[in-house]
């Protein structure tokens, strides 16, 4: 397939770019980032630098695509003015999906956020109603970037009602590689740090990519929702010991795939989308959380 990635220079854009070339897709790169006028490596994506949030662009990168894989983002709240992480997220998603639909690409793949709950940046804080956290939890999101994520979702379940284009969302959890592991991931497991609400869940990137890479190649119907995590904890805690430690019975712990299992679960991709996931912190850091030496 012709597949357009945006956010094609972002840390999850690169790793799908790659795990779709090496798939045989035909891949076109977009991002904001400014080209240069040089050869461009072996093997390397046409690139095309393109504003999302202007629909003519998005029509320009999109037109001849079978498929769109949508990683552009600004990727938290905190750092940009709430007006601006709104229209940015949820005009670019529906920019791109709009002109999806009007050239005829059969499949969209939206990259959500675990956050779509709202349980990771909310002004008056609150809990999950139960872990591991998966699709069926209600969605009570307050801040610009879950509320923008959410609609996004929506404007997923609106297109395949109005149009034969075929969605999925992805929600993937904290995005690792091997440049951030020890940076993000080793006070978790070094200090025993009072989690945050992910509950110690994280996904490696190039799995994401790996989930990527089967949704853009599947014929599920309709739009489907599912989290991606890594299926352990960043730590290696027994997951139920830990929940009752930091929370009490809070948290109601709901029945457990492995004792050292996330915060979020990854069932229902591994399920309907056939996915995988072969990588841990492990591979990274060791049990002190420090790097391992190459």
């Amino acid at each position: 397939m012709h597949v357009v990635v945006t956010g094609a220079h972002g840390k999850v854009g690169r790793a799908a770019v790659r795990a779709l070339l090496e798939a045989g897709h035909e891949v076109t790169a977009v991002d904001l980032t400014r080209p240069v006028w040089e050869r461009t490596e072996p093997g390397a994506p046409r690139y095309q630098q393109a504003d999302l949030t202007d629909a003519g662009a998005a029509y320009a990168v999109a037109r001849g695509a079978d498929a769109i894989v949508h990683t552009a983002a600004i990727p938290v709240p905190t750092t940009n003015p709430p007006h601006v992480v709104f229209q940015n997220n949820l005009m670019a998603t529906f920019n791109m999906l709009e002109a999806a639909i009007r050239f005829g690409a059969t499949r969209f793949v939206n990259i959500s956020s675990e956050t779509v709950p709202g349980f990771f940046f909310p002004e008056r804080p609150f809990l999950p109603d139960y872990a591991p956290v998966d699709e069926d939890h209600p969605i009570r999101p307050q801040d610009p970037y879950a509320t923008a994520k959410h609609f996004g979702e929506q404007l997923m379940d609106a297109a395949v009602r109005r149009s034969d284009i075929r969605c999925i969302s992805l929600r993937p959890s904290w995005v690792q590689n091997e440049d951030n592991y020890e940076r993000n991931l080793g006070p978790l497991i070094r200090d025993d740090v009072q989690p945050g609400p992910g509950m110690w869940s994280y996904i490696d990137v190039y799995d994401l990519a790996d989930a990527i890479v089967l949704a853009t190649e599947s014929g599920l119907p309709g739009h489907e929702v599912f989290y991606i995590a890594s299926p352990d904890n960043a730590g290696g805690y027994d997951f139920a010991k830990a929940l009752h430690k930091y929370y009490g019975g809070t948290i109601p712990c709901r029945p457990l795939a492995r004792p050292d299992a996330s915060g979020i679960s990854c069932a229902k991709a591994v399920r309907l989308l056939g996915w995988t996931p072969t990588r841990s912190w492990r591979d990274y850091l060791d049990e002190e959380g420090r790097a391992l030496k190459k």
